[in-house]
């Protein structure tokens, strides 16, 4: 089937399945922005310490179920087709974010209140697990061998778009409200918003049609009857989905999380800034990450995927700790700080600028959809997603709270080993082998 590479057909795509993932990332990390609020609100507030790691462990569960939904959700991909996911996943993701704003607090039916908070968060996971992988492969599949790094990288935007918006409503309604009011109500807010967005996303997803690569499969009779099965079955797509798991995905989302979620905490519970200069810092450095990604996509599709990404571990793994050090020691200079924060967020654009186009050419379109979700979400919700927990309660133990740091950097450093080992090139691979 001949695919319409130009770029109008291209940006319809582009549109409807970024603004889709956009939503999905926004309702998941609109807890993020709010994880030291839900640490008294919905857990018990007798040690604040204690509540933190209740809030992020309760951040964590919806990553920890990510791989579950990528498993369910790429097998059906695989099977059924891309576009009718796409539709499911955005409509529990878009239901379980809306919920969450209107639950009670611990204050009113006790633990009932972080069961239910638990509950919703595992089926934005789920959600999560199916849109990842799916995204990646939709707009991978449509896009010009020639430009696929650069044309792709607009969707590894949506995960800093999503926790910008989520972020930036935050800071207006602190502004706004007094603390009262925003421990009261305000917080509730940027989950009730998103039934509006999902007004308009579901249209989107319904507009799209089906990748034509997967169509051509379907038409000649060729669709994998199991996918999850014949992937564990080939020996060379399960190594390309271990090196998947154990450099590119859990190198960029230790990355991202550091920067995006854990740099965010930190400043405000271990460098007591104030909340409302720290969360302008870094959503000033999440900014700064859109042209990044972008040109790091672009710079793929001109030196090649594997330089770029290796070049970005190697940098997250040599600066994240003396990073988070400098925050603590310079907290009381913002530009230092801005400074600093941008270290990460560079190293977290090398990697992600050309991610999404190498996932798919990793795997042939038959299991496409099922390699690259599982690896991918195993490695960013076991590894990336619980990073943050991971590095508050090692700060914990250690009674030093920037020791936590030691942990992605070590991770960091593992990766790159192993993509400087196995890491192969990809660039301009022929889809539809």
């Amino acid at each position: 089937m001949q695919i319409d590479n130009s770029p109008q057909a291209y940006r319809k795509v582009a549109l409807a399945a970024c603004f889709g993932t956009f939503l999905e990332w926004y309702d998941f990390l609109a807890y993020a922005s709010l994880a030291t609020y839900f640490a008294t609100l919905f857990f018990p507030p007798d040690e604040a310490v204690r509540g933190l790691l209740a809030s992020l462990a309760a951040f964590g569960v919806g990553m920890v179920v990510r791989p579950l939904g990528a498993a369910l959700f790429g097998s059906l991909g695989d099977r059924y087709g891309r576009r009718s996911v796409f539709i499911a996943t955005i409509a529990l993701m878009g239901g379980a974010t809306f919920a969450i704003g209107l639950l009670p607090t611990y204050r009113d039916v006790g633990l009932w209140a972080a069961a239910m908070l638990l509950a919703l968060r595992l089926i934005q996971g789920l959600a999560m697990g199916g849109e990842i992988g799916g995204a990646n492969v939709y707009l991978t599949e449509h896009a010009p061998a020639g430009r696929r790094g650069a044309y792709t990288s607009v969707l590894q935007l949506m995960g800093g778009l999503g926790i910008m918006a989520s972020g930036f409503q935050v800071v207006l309604l602190q502004g706004w409200l007094s603390a009262e009011e925003f421990r009261a109500w305000g917080w509730r807010v940027p989950f009730l918003v998103s039934a509006l967005l999902l007004l308009v996303s579901v249209p989107a997803r319904l507009a799209l049609h089906e990748s034509p690569l997967f169509e051509a499969l379907r038409q000649a009779r060729k669709v994998a009857a199991a996918p999850l099965r014949e992937c564990f079955a080939d020996r060379h797509t399960l190594g390309r989905m271990a090196l998947l798991f154990f450099c590119i995905s859990a190198g960029g989302s230790l990355l991202f999380f550091s920067s995006q979620v854990y740099a965010n905490v930190f400043l405000k519970t271990v460098v007591k800034m104030n909340p409302v200069t720290a969360g302008r810092l870094t959503l000033g450095s999440t900014l700064a990450l859109f042209p990044l990604t972008i040109a790091c996509g672009w710079l793929s599709d001109l030196a090649g995927r594997r330089p770029v990404v290796l070049a970005g571990l190697a940098l997250g793994a040599l600066s994240i700790v003396p990073v988070f050090y400098g925050l603590r020691v310079w907290s009381d200079q913002p530009t230092l700080v801005f400074l600093l924060l941008m270290v990460p967020v560079l190293a977290v654009a090398l990697v992600t600028g050309p991610q999404t186009a190498m996932l798919g050419e990793l795997f042939p379109t038959r299991t496409r959809y099922t390699a690259v979700g599982l690896p991918h979400n195993l490695a960013a919700g076991w590894i990336g997603g619980l990073s943050p927990f991971m590095m508050a309660w090692i700060g914990k133990v250690a009674g030093d709270s920037t020791t936590g740091v030691w942990y992605p950097a070590t991770l960091l450093l593992g990766t790159t080993i192993v993509g400087a080992l196995f890491l192969p090139e990809t660039r301009g691979r022929n889809l539809a082998d």
